[in-house]
């Protein structure tokens, strides 16, 4: 009986001190890792909604670029870090798609984490450079399945989001695009505007100022539906390649563990930072439509969205190198 009440005792010492460490939260500065380089739109996104949260708790959010291993570094740092709400991790769709990549991870994402909210999904674009005598998708799949092999299209890397977009066009479109990988968007689009590759999937951020100069064609988006950022834009079904969705996306996760109170306080001033219109009209501008889930349905997502990716890797074959 002495055991028994032990027990009960200590968890409700647990409980109580987990209690109090919740209603000071938070005492000091937030950081929040992001798992590539800076310039990143996902960074824009932490930055802008970092700063509501700076607004309305008086600590400063700061975020810290841990780039490498296709952001598995960062999600490393995350996972080894206390889960006390003050360490918490960009998680973009590349972390949902490693686990079908990679033979072993230093995480589960099904158990290392908490997710905490959904911060926007976004189109990737298809662009084209003016010399290809192309002005549709229609264009594109004819010129492909006239000149099979002729046509390449550029990623930002092996088994990435923008590489896994071509392969799925391939699929749909019944045509044979040639990958192109590349470390990285920029060096990609300088070669798609100098003509040494045709095509590229990239995120709306980083294709439209170009598209914009007239240096690429946007062509269409990805998403199932137009982009209110790109509403003069065709979405891939609508041009004919039917049943074609896929979409970036990122959101904030904490390590598993994290204090309920917490991760509530959490995803209530996130979504509530999403809402104003200055960052909204901001998060427009990149092509992200802001989220709106509850940590749970976030995490729900994040499951959903890695089956989905893991079929794509395994029916494209695509690997890492």
């Amino acid at each position: 009986m002495k055991t028994v009440l032990n027990a009960v005792c200590a968890a409700l010492l647990a409980g109580a001190a987990l209690g109090a460490q919740a209603q000071a939260w938070p005492a000091k500065p937030i950081k929040v890792i992001i798992g590539f380089p800076p310039g990143s739109g996902g960074e824009t996104q932490v930055r802008m909604v970092g700063q509501k949260l700076t607004e309305a708790w008086g600590q400063p959010v700061v975020v810290e670029a841990k780039p490498g291993a296709s952001g598995n570094i960062a999600a490393e740092l995350l996972v080894k870090s206390p889960a006390d709400g003050y360490t918490l991790l960009y998680f973009p769709a590349a972390l949902a798609v490693n686990p079908a990549l990679f033979p072993k991870l230093p995480y589960d994402i099904a158990k290392d984490f908490t997710p905490i909210a959904l911060l926007g999904t976004f189109p990737l674009v298809l662009v084209t450079n003016p010399g290809v005598p192309v002005k549709s998708v229609a264009e594109v799949i004819a010129l492909a399945k006239a000149k099979p092999g002729a046509l390449n299209y550029a990623s930002i890397g092996n088994a990435s989001p923008p590489h896994l977009a071509g392969e799925l066009f391939n699929q749909l479109a019944g045509v044979s695009l040639v990958h192109v990988p590349y470390k990285g968007s920029a060096p990609a689009q300088t070669d798609l505007i100098g003509g040494q590759v045709q095509l590229m999937f990239d995120t709306a951020v980083s294709a439209i100022p170009h598209v914009k100069a007239g240096r690429t064609r946007a062509l269409a988006v990805t998403t199932l539906k137009r982009s209110p950022l790109l509403p003069e834009l065709p979405s891939l079904d609508e041009a004919g390649v039917k049943g074609y969705d896929l979409y970036g996306w990122g959101g904030i996760v904490a390590p598993a563990g994290l204090p309920a109170e917490i991760a509530a306080r959490l995803n209530t001033e996130i979504v509530k930072a999403l809402k104003v219109p200055e960052v909204a009209q901001r998060l427009n501008t990149l092509g992200s439509v802001p989220g709106a889930m509850s940590g749970p349905e976030f995490g729900r997502f994040i499951q959903d969205e890695a089956a989905k990716w893991k079929k794509l890797v395994v029916s494209t074959g695509a690997k890492l190198d």
